[in-house]
C-alpha cells in the first residue's frame, strides 16, 4: 500500500448533518462469530473500514463464501468452512484476530491465531482470554507469537468463569466460544459495553442462548448449532463521539444522525460540562458550540464510564478550554503517545504516568504530525480542524482502520481536508478515500 497523508487547513466551523456508520468494535467480533454459524448470515450496517475488510479476507481463508450485497451489507456462508494456516499475516495486522480463538474452538475444536496486532498504545494481555478458554476445557499454549488451542475429544464444556479484570475482549471471546459448548457457562465481572450486547444479540438471532449481556454476569446455555439469519449492527458510539468533539473544537452546528443517544450518555455529559450544547433526539443528537469552553477532569473507565477510545479526542478539545484540566487514563498503558504530536501544534500538556495535566487556552498552529494509533489519529484531525494554517498528518492508515469515509464526511460538513496519495499531486475531489 502506498503511503499517504491528510492535509488539513483549519479555521472552518462544521455545519450540516453526518450519518454514523455501524460499530467497529461490534463488527470485528460479529464477523469472526459468523464462523460458528452452519448457514448463511446476512450482516447489515458493517462499517466500510480496513479492519472489517481484513476480517472478511481472513474468513475467506477458512472457506467462507462472502457476498458483498452493498457497501455495508455482506452475506457470509460458513456451511463448508475448514481450518487453514493461510491467514496469519493478516491476523498480525489487527487486534480483533483474537476473536478467532473462540470462533475456531467452537467450530473446529482447535484454534491457532497470531498474537493481536493493531494499534500500539500499550500491552495487550490475553491472560483473561486464556483463563476463559482453559475453564471451558481447552488446552492453550502461547509460543512463537502464536496462540494454539485444542479441545478434548468430547468438546468444550460450560463452566463458571470469573474475570480477574474487566475485559471487553475476553468477555466477547468467551461468549463466542461458549455458545456451542455443552451445558451452561456463567461469566462474572463482565464488561458491559454496547458492542457486547450487540454481539449477544447477533448470536441469539442465529439460535444461541445468551442472557445478561450488558450486566456484570452473562449466562450462556450451549446449543447444538447456530443457523443462518439476518442482523444489523448498532451505530458506532466512538465515531459519533468523535464528530461531537470535532464540532466542539471547530465550532458550528451538526446533526449527528443514526445514533443511540443512551450509548452516548457518558460522552454527552462531559461535553455539556465543558460547555457544548447538545440536544438529544430519537436517533440523533444536535451538537452546537458557540462560546468559551470550560475545563474539567476526566477519568476513563469501563462502560458506562467515559470510554478510553474517546480520551485522545476529548484531551485535544480540553487544550482549547479555559483553565486546567486533568485526564486520568485507567484502561490502557501508554496511551499518551499523541501528546508529543499535539505539543508540536502548541499544546501545553504534562504527562506523569497515567495522568495528563492540560493547560487550556491553546491556539493550535498547523504542523507536520503523525497519527500514533486509530483514536490518536482522529484527535490530530480534530486539532488540525481548529488550527491556524496547514496540518500535514501522516500514518493515516491507522485512522482508516476505524472510521468510514472520514474525509468525505468531514468535507460534507465544510472541513478543508484532503487525502494526499502522491507527494507531488493531491487527489481529485471525486476520488477521496472511502476507508476499507
Amino acid at each position: 500500500m502506498d503511503k499517504y497523508k491528510y492535509l488539513i487547513r483549519g479555521g472552518k466551523p462544521l455545519n450540516g448533518e453526518v450519518e454514523i456508520s455501524g460499530a467497529k468494535n461490534a463488527s470485528v467480533a460479529i464477523i469472526p462469530a459468523a464462523l460458528l454459524v452452519n448457514g448463511v448470515c446476512r450482516i447489515e450496517h458493517i462499517p466500510n473500514i480496513s479492519d472489517t475488510e481484513m476480517l472478511l479476507r481472513i474468513m475467506k481463508c477458512y472457506g467462507a463464501k462472502i457476498r458483498q450485497v452493498n457497501k455495508t451489507t455482506v452475506e457470509i456462508d460458513c456451511r463448508n468452512v475448514h481450518l487453514s494456516d493461510g491467514a496469519y499475516d493478516m491476523m498480525r495486522k489487527i487486534r480483533a484476530s483474537y476473536y478467532l480463538i473462540g470462533a475456531q474452538l467452537g467450530r473446529f475444536g482447535k484454534a491457532k491465531t497470531t498474537m493481536p496486532g493493531g494499534c500500539n498504545f500499550g500491552v495487550r494481555p490475553i491472560d483473561q482470554h486464556v483463563k476463559g478458554m482453559t475453564a471451558l476445557g481447552a488446552q492453550v499454549e502461547v509460543c512463537g507469537g502464536y496462540i494454539c488451542c485444542e479441545t478434548p475429544e468430547d468438546g468444550l464444556k460450560g463452566a463458571n468463569i470469573y474475570l480477574d479484570k474487566i475485559s471487553v475482549g475476553a468477555t466477547m471471546n468467551i461468549m463466542i466460544a461458549a455458545v456451542l459448548a455443552k451445558g451452561r457457562t456463567v461469566i462474572e465481572n463482565c464488561a458491559k459495553e454496547p458492542h457486547i450486547v450487540d454481539l449477544a444479540n447477533f448470536l441469539n438471532s442465529m439460535g444461541a442462548d445468551v442472557r445478561g449481556a450488558g450486566t456484570d454476569t452473562i449466562k450462556i446455555n450451549g446449543v447444538r448449532e447456530l443457523r443462518g439469519g439476518s442482523y444489523s449492527v448498532i451505530p458506532d458510539q466512538i465515531e459519533a463521539g468523535t464528530y461531537m468533539a470535532a464540532v466542539a473544537a471547530a465550532g458550528g452546528e451538526v446533526l449527528v444522525k443514526n445514533v443511540i443517544p443512551k450509548h452516548l450518555d457518558c460522552i454527552t455529559a462531559k461535553l455539556r460540562e465543558i460547555g457544548v450544547e447538545i440536544e438529544e433526539k430519537e436517533d440523533a443528537v444536535l451538537v452546537r458550540r458557540e462560546g468559551q469552553l470550560r475545563h474539567t477532569n476526566i477519568r476513563t473507565l469501563p462502560y458506562p464510564g467515559f470510554p478510553t477510545d474517546m480520551q485522545p479526542q476529548i484531551s485535544t478539545l480540553l487544550c482549547l478550554a479555559k483553565g486546567t484540566s486533568v485526564v486520568t487514563e485507567s484502561v490502557w498503558d501508554n496511551r499518551y503517545k499523541y501528546v508529543d504530536e499535539l505539543r508540536k501544534m502548541g499544546a501545553d500538556i504534562q504527562v506523569d504516568g497515567t495522568v495528563a495535566v492540560i493547560q487550556g487556552g491553546t491556539h493550535f498552529t498547523g504542523a507536520p504530525v503523525t497519527a500514533c494509533d486509530l483514536r490518536a489519529g482522529a484527535a490530530m484531525v480534530i486539532a488540525g480542524l481548529c488550527a491556524d494554517g496547514l496540518t500535514e498528518l501522516e500514518d493515516v492508515e491507522f485512522i482508516e482502520r476505524g472510521y468510514e469515509d472520514f474525509i468525505g464526511k468531514l468535507r460534507a460538513l465544510g472541513a478543508d481536508i484532503m487525502r494526499l496519495t502522491d507527494p507531488d499531486q493531491p487527489e481529485q475531489e471525486d476520488s477521496m478515500c472511502t476507508a476499507g
